[in-house]
């Protein structure tokens, strides 16, 4: 009989088996690094990313992303990672998930955490989620149902990127060591680790707090770049009414300088006329006279002055105040 093929699956290598908690205690601090070590060469593996890519990179980071901000927002700890940190349970073999999180631990900014070793944290993680692309389907949507389950987690998310899915499994009681599905509701996934909402929406995974959907950092620079925008063309806008009101205002004000332009001229018609009838007519006309007439800007006095000067004989009648 012929051998076996082995696939690359098979040929994947083992990570170790975690020594139970007892044994992990009486380790010295340097045998534990040493393990631990050991489990970080193994899924150094190139193998280990099953070939998923960047679709499967970034759809980790997007999630963790909007996870890390709603929950800064409503000032609930948690503790997020991405496919970076292993996890060692007591007895068992050490696995990667894509998104773990436990609840009411905070992350802190300089994380030396090499694992999360359930022995040293006293607790074991509370949610995880894979995301499935290119990988091994039966892992995640098979072996790690009942791996997690047996493990105590409390909810385990599967996101099929590719196929666009999504499952949900939860434990019922804390003491149950086997998931039961979770039922959408309307295509939302109810996550009470989260408090969150899961759904899948136009090719990306959504989280929802109630009826909205939760943002992450890209949404955060689109809305402010939009803002920015919005300001800009609002600036530019009230820029051009400021111009338009400026170059009516200066049309306004030519206008205004050109009918002073023709009062200034009517004043001078009417005072020149003035003085020619009562030169044709030989009115004696002093230099006083000249000058109240040529000082006289309002027009109804010139024109009755002008009119008394065809009739009248001396200027002190043209000029009369009550005639």
């Amino acid at each position: 009989m012929a051998p076996p093929v082995e696939t690359s699956e098979d040929a994947l290598p083992e990570p170790p088996v975690t020594p139970s908690a007892g044994a992990w205690r009486a380790m010295t601090p340097q045998a534990r690094e040493r393990f631990i070590d050991e489990v970080v060469v193994a899924f150094s593996d190139p193998r280990w990313n099953d070939g998923n890519g960047q679709p499967h990179n970034l759809a980790k980071r997007r999630a963790t992303d909007r996870l890390r901000r709603h929950f800064d927002a409503i000032g609930r700890r948690i503790y997020l990672t991405e496919g970076e940190l292993s996890v060692l349970y007591p007895g068992e073999r050490a696995f990667c998930p894509d998104i773990l999180a436990v609840v009411d631990v905070p992350e802190p900014e300089d994380d030396e955490r090499m694992a999360w070793v359930v022995a040293d944290e006293g607790r074991g993680l509370d949610l995880v989620i894979e995301v499935l692309y290119e990988g091994r389907r039966k892992k995640d949507l098979v072996d790690n149902v009942e791996r997690y389950a047996r493990l105590g987690i409390p909810e385990y998310f599967v996101y099929d990127r590719k196929k666009q899915q999504l499952h949900g499994f939860r434990l019922p009681a804390p003491e149950a060591r086997r998931y039961q599905r979770i039922v959408p509701q309307a295509g939302r996934y109810a996550s009470g680790v989260l408090g969150l909402d899961l759904a899948i929406e136009k090719g990306k995974l959504e989280f929802f707090y109630g009826m909205a959907a939760i943002f992450g950092t890209e949404d955060l620079i689109g809305r402010l770049q939009g803002m920015m925008q919005s300001l800009e063309a609002k600036a530019e806008q009230a820029e051009a009414q400021v111009e338009q009101a400026q170059a009516k205002a200066e049309q306004a004000e030519a206008q205004a300088e050109q009918a002073q332009a023709k009062a200034e001229q009517a004043l001078t018609s009417l005072q020149n006329s003035l003085l020619a009838i009562v030169a044709a007519r030989g009115i004696p006309c002093s230099d006083d006279d000249r000058e109240r007439v040529r000082s006289c800007v309002e027009l109804e006095t010139l024109q009755r002055w002008l009119v008394r000067a065809a009739t009248v004989g001396s200027m002190a009648e043209v000029l009369a105040e009550n005639a």
